[in-house]
């Protein structure tokens, strides 16, 4: 079953194509990662489906319906949450202030207070600590309790390695399995390639806006995808073509 069908997407920075004639499906329960070199459209196109920055072509349908033009918070309500690149906690609550501020966005669902901090054991000891005085990687992890909170059909994760140690990436991924595991459907942009292989069931590579590779991640051959990351080979697969 499609969840997300994204068509001829086109994304402007104003006189810049930020994003150009994307298009892509993601199926329930799947999970599939954009990467690409910085400026190649990934976060632009996330902000897109989320809400966030909307679209001057294309379309964007969830769940049968179009939402091309609907604000953020109505596609919240939808089930669209997006964990932003940088967090964007609010540092002066606590943990768990910063969780229900996501339940007060759509409260139906299986995701509960209870059932994130079973999901994310490593937020329960620092529950009452204010998201300031946290590690990166607590801080990511509640970000994503918070994204949970709104019990999302699909979850938008924006470089969510960025900045961390690795000590903080593993606890982070350790997470995100245990998400996939659960059937939650995530899109996921990152720019550590092992990462995004080892989790995702489906890469799509992008290149100054367009999708220039796209494939299983068990299929894709990894001398391919960093020449399409990269844009080295002429003779990586056309925008949209599947390997």
């Amino acid at each position: 079953m499609t969840l997300l069908s994204v068509r001829d997407l086109e994304v402007r920075h104003g006189l810049l194509r930020a994003v150009r004639g994307v298009s892509f499906e993601i199926a329930k329960g799947e999970t599939v990662a954009f990467v690409g070199a910085n400026g190649a459209g990934k976060t632009t196109l996330l902000r897109s489906i989320a809400g966030a920055h909307l679209p001057v072509g294309g379309s964007i349908a969830f769940a049968g319906a179009d939402v091309t033009h609907v604000p953020a918070y109505l596609r919240v309500r939808s089930g669209i949450a997006l964990v932003p690149e940088g967090r964007r906690l609010f540092a002066d609550l606590s943990v768990t202030e910063n969780l229900l501020l996501g339940r007060a966005a759509r409260s139906r669902g299986p995701w509960t207070f209870d059932t994130v901090m079973d999901a994310l054991p490593q937020l329960r000891p620092i529950h009452n600590s204010l998201a300031k005085n946290l590690s990166g990687g607590q801080q990511q992890a509640v970000a994503i309790g918070r994204a949970l909170m709104t019990n999302p059909s699909l979850l938008l994760l924006d470089e969510i390695s960025l900045g961390l140690s690795p000590v903080a990436v593993d606890g982070v991924y350790a997470a995100i399995r245990k998400l996939i595991a659960m059937g939650t459907t995530i899109v996921l942009v990152e720019q550590n390639l092992d990462r995004a292989v080892a989790v995702a069931d489906r890469l799509i590579c992008m290149l100054e806006g367009s999708v220039v590779l796209q494939g299983r991640s068990g299929g894709l051959e990894r001398a391919r995808i960093t020449e399409a990351y990269f844009g080295l080979a002429a003779s990586a697969s056309p925008a949209g073509a599947h390997v």
